[in-house]
């Protein structure tokens, strides 16, 4: 069986983290690259900060952080939390991206004052929110499309994000 990782960490934006083309960006790239990579995850905007989930081989979670270091969409980047972890809890999905919600904007704020307060808590808000909203007619295990990247195929051996 291949060893997973799941990390979080946040970062401060350079440019402006509230625009939907920046989002729509970052989101497109770590499709790409996670599909690649064999990575998974959730990516939240607010307040000028990044939030993001994301699981994987520790390999490819380590070149993540090197790429991630280098990223001049953001700074500050601080590793939150690290941790094996059995199974996947964003199988599927490349890069989600998280609405921003009371619930997680209060996880997010009080991460970005205290990164040791609840990781384990903002990782599930994080999976949460990815989740289309109470009523939608989608499929409550599918992301909604319009945030998040295409599932991973079942043939993939994973993906990687350059994401902020």
């Amino acid at each position: 069986m291949v060893r997973l990782d799941r990390l979080i960490y946040s970062s401060v934006a350079t440019g402006r983290a509230d625009c939907l083309t920046t989002v729509a960006t970052i989101l497109g790239v770590s499709h790409r690259n996670n599909e690649r990579d064999g990575l998974t995850g959730a990516l939240a905007a607010h307040n000028g900060r990044y939030l993001q989930v994301v699981e994987g081989t520790p390999d490819a979670l380590d070149a993540l952080l090197r790429r991630l270091e280098a990223d001049d969409r953001h700074r500050d980047l601080i590793l939150i939390d690290r941790e094996p972890v059995s199974t996947r809890l964003f199988d599927g999905w490349t890069m989600a991206h998280a609405r921003v919600t009371p619930a997680l904007a209060a996880v997010l704020e009080s991460l970005v004052h205290n990164p040791a307060a609840d990781p384990g808590g903002a990782v599930e808000i994080l999976h949460q929110a990815s989740r289309p909203a109470p009523g939608d007619d989608r499929e409550e295990t599918q992301p909604e499309p319009a945030h998040a990247s295409r599932p991973l195929s079942p043939s993939s051996s994973g993906p990687s994000a350059d994401a902020a």
